[in-house]
């Protein structure tokens, strides 16, 4: 296929678009900066290049990657997430279905991030007494900051031209696998690969299981037609754990990975001691047919 890669100089488009060429596809990678995995130096803002990409390359499929993110908030106006994240996505689609085009399928790399109110943020600090279990079903979404809006907004574009238009469009919301500092840094006294490995029980994967999503989302869009799916690395816990997670998570972590205590020990480790949400990705292997290689059995397999 021919493949139009949004954001293909970002932490998934340098995995996604090499993947993708591993398996013979063309791939034009677009991205405002310039990098080994960008074929073409521009925004999804610019439809008038949208435009010229899809029909001049003859795209096929778009995956589309691109948008301001989280750490944004701190840098970028309000204006500057709707632009890139509502009015890029909406130029996309819009182009994908006009005459003339060849785009058969298409694939939003949407986050979880959109899901997390401010309440399930607050957690255990705000009265919580177990952790929210989130699936698909989850609602009403409330997100709580621009990033999760203007991502649910590009959402709702998607369904819409699923809904008018019949393109065949898969939405991934994805899970942390950017390789940056995050927000739950502050539960431990460590930080870094620490909290991350914490994470792939609940609320994590790698960014080479993320772009082998990519790929089965692209090979499945077709038979599917319009589905969202939660990305992550397959949680080892059940809905039953969740009160006993909020209350006191290592003991819930060492009745399923024994010897996980002794592995932290050796690296002077630390558990969270509160788990306040849970992801649950059992619709992606169910339908999608993919499961993340990588959890939390791997990280501890690593560390031995």
């Amino acid at each position: 296929m021919n493949i139009l890669v949004t954001g293909s100089s970002g932490w998934l488009g340098q995995t996604l678009v090499p993947r993708l060429l591993r398996d013979g596809h063309k791939v034009v990678g677009l991205d405002p900066d310039a990098g080994a995995t960008t074929s073409v130096v521009g925004s999804v803002v610019d439809r008038a290049l949208v435009r010229r990409i899809i029909r001049d390359e003859g795209i096929e499929a778009i995956v589309h990657a691109a948008a301001r993110h989280k750490p944004h908030i701190e840098t970028h106006d309000n204006s500057e997430f709707v632009a890139v994240n509502v009015q890029g996505t909406l130029n996309l689609l819009e182009e994908a279905v006009a005459e003339g085009s060849k785009v058969d399928r298409f694939v939003f790399t949407s986050t979880t991030s959109l899901m997390i109110s401010q309440k399930i943020r607050d957690g255990r600090a705000g009265g919580a007494t177990e952790a929210i279990w989130i699936d698909e079903t989850l609602a009403p979404l409330q997100p709580r900051n621009i990033y999760g809006v203007t991502k649910l907004a590009a959402e709702e574009l998607c369904r819409l031209f699923n809904h008018l238009h019949k393109l065949p469009i898969l939405v991934l919301r994805t899970a942390r696998f950017f390789p940056e500092e995050d927000d739950m840094a502050h539960a431990i006294a460590q930080s870094g690969e620490n909290t991350k490995a914490n994470e792939f029980l609940f609320r994590r994967l790698s960014v080479e299981d993320a772009a082998e999503a990519h790929v089965a989302a692209l090979a499945k869009a077709p038979d599917i037609g319009f589905d969202t799916f939660i990305v992550s690395a397959m949680t080892p816990f059940s809905p039953k754990d969740c009160a006993a997670l909020i209350a006191d998570a290592p003991s819930v972590v060492a009745r399923y990975f024994p010897d996980y205590p002794a592995l932290y020990a050796r690296r002077d480790w630390t558990m969270f001691q509160s788990i306040d949400r849970v992801y649950d990705a059992g619709k992606a292997a169910r339908k999608l047919g993919f499961a993340c290689k990588t959890g939390f059995r791997e990280v501890l397999d690593d560390l031995a």
